[in-house]
């Protein structure tokens, strides 16, 4: 064989070779991600025509198919919509799938390897592949309260809440106003279908998006809670540890001054830190940033989850200390941070997370919305079990938060959460935005009773409440309280 033609037999060999790789690779390698893409209309054309297994509350299925008596054979249904849209997302043959319908598809659709065995027998005996359910840790009670009392702010409000199992993570709610109803983005009626997507992609609030998880947002006073643990951690404070207070706080070389909320003295200028988180002094909170320093703020901030993202199956994102790490913040940067403003923003999901840490010990606990998956045949493939993810604070400072937090409601500004019977602490927040729009209403909390605990954080980003009277305590506090009612009463 001359020389040209053995060099184009090695190379045809060689093109061969890598052909027989890439078709390998795709195969097996990339074929689940390829296939859970959305817009693959192979893929979606033959789930379609699948009985996809539910997805549980209680028992009680929040998204289900049933059969269509159309060309796809099945429809998929959500009895409750709008109440529980932000968990289970869409499943639509134009959109493709998101949250839970995404990230459980496998289980759902029946393609999960761990159903290898089932579909297996399916074709022996020529039935169509059958999905597996998911069922979900909220707490219906709870839901239901969290939406009633974002819909009682009218409207166009704008906020989300969350509740967490302190001991294991569960969320046991999680809701966000406005909502949307997936049902409309499920119709086999294609037209529709778009119709109402572009509706929802045109409307400017956003209600497709998770705000208890997605919307990042200056959490104001209720970081005050890091701030203190910061403090009492590093510089060995207590609750009765007399602290900085007055009417302002200046700074060195530097004309800005920061104030209180109403322009008080916190009650004089030494004061008791349990007193000062009672009253969300400003002044104290921004000394005792600055004493801390940055590197111990930021680093005790991550300790509670900023600028992570613990929570799978939903989309969502990291909460943050500054925009920027790395960047050195100066004296009164580093104040305003200390308060939660400046370039402070958090998730609703992060202050429950913090709170949530705090009731529990010290003890952070991942948040997980997935307790069970079952087989077609109800056989258990999987269980979620609690995972601490580290210690946030040590136990005697969790236990001078946890008297800090009751005394707020006890005597402070947090006494719209109190509860007869059980043992509540809480903190406000009311942050300022721009000064074309009305500050964001916070407030977190938790509550003891008995057996039973629960972590709350609200926000309401917008209402049509007046501006004089938009703050934590009065807005998302009473939503707070009943959400923990409905969780202790259960």
């Amino acid at each position: 064989m001359n020389k040209p033609i053995r060099v184009l037999a090695i190379g045809c060999l060689a093109l061969f070779v890598a052909l027989l790789l890439n078709a390998n690779y795709l195969q097996f390698v990339e074929a689940d991600s390829l296939n859970a893409q959305n817009g693959n209309r192979r893929v979606m054309d033959e789930e379609f025509s699948r009985d996809r297994g539910a997805i549980l509350v209680g028992g009680k299925a929040i998204a289900e198919s049933v059969p269509s008596g159309d060309e796809f054979e099945y429809q998929r249904r959500y009895p409750e919509g709008r109440l529980w849209a932000n968990l289970t997302g869409y499943y639509s043959y134009i959109y493709g799938r998101s949250a839970l319908e995404r990230s459980q598809n496998g289980i759902l659709s029946g393609s999960d390897n761990r159903l290898f065995v089932n579909r297996v027998v399916d074709l022996i005996g020529s039935r169509a592949p059958q999905g597996g359910s998911v069922s979900l840790t909220l707490d219906r009670a709870a839901q239901e309260a969290a939406t009633e009392g974002l819909e009682r702010l009218g409207d166009d409000a704008k906020g989300a809440v969350v509740a967490l199992d302190p001991e294991t993570g569960a969320v046991l709610a999680m809701a966000g106003q406005p909502t949307y109803d997936p049902n409309r983005l499920a119709s086999h009626d294609l037209p529709a279908t778009t119709e109402a997507w572009e509706r929802l992609q045109a409307n400017e609030n956003d209600p497709m998006i998770n705000r208890a998880t997605q919307q990042i947002l200056p959490p104001g006073s209720t970081f005050k809670l890091v701030t203190a643990a910061a403090a009492m951690t590093n510089l060995n404070l207590n609750p009765d540890s007399e602290v900085q207070a007055g009417s302002s706080l200046s700074f060195p070389g530097i004309s800005y001054r920061l104030v209180n909320e109403g322009g008080g003295n916190c009650g004089g200028d030494r004061i008791s830190l349990e007193r000062a988180l009672a009253v969300s002094c400003n002044v104290t909170f921004g000394s005792l940033a600055g004493q801390v320093g940055q590197e111990a703020l930021a680093e005790q901030a991550r300790k509670f989850g900023f600028g992570q993202d613990y929570l799978e199956g939903l989309p969502a994102n990291a909460s943050q200390f500054t925009s920027s790490p790395g960047t050195d913040l100066e004296a009164p940067q580093l104040a305003q941070s200390g308060i939660g403003q400046y370039e402070v923003s958090a998730t609703p999901l992060q202050m429950a997370m913090v709170t949530s840490a705090i009731a529990n010990g010290g003890d952070l606990m991942r948040p997980y919305v997935v307790s069970t998956v079952r087989a077609p045949d109800l056989s258990v493939l999987d269980s979620t079990q609690p995972d601490r993810i580290g210690e946030a604070v040590s136990s005697d400072v969790a236990a001078g938060l946890q008297q800090m937090m009751v005394e707020t409601v006890r005597d402070g500004t947090a006494g719209s959460a109190a509860i007869s019977g059980a043992t509540v602490g809480g903190k406000t927040g009311t942050a300022q935005s721009t000064s074309d729009r009305p500050p964001y209403a916070w407030f977190t909390s938790f509550a003891t009773s008995g057996d039973r605990q629960v972590a709350v954080a609200v926000v309401v980003e917008s209402t049509d409440t007046a501006r004089p009277e938009i703050s934590g305590g009065r807005l998302a506090g009473p939503i707070a309280r009943s959400v923990m009612q409905a969780v202790l009463d259960r």
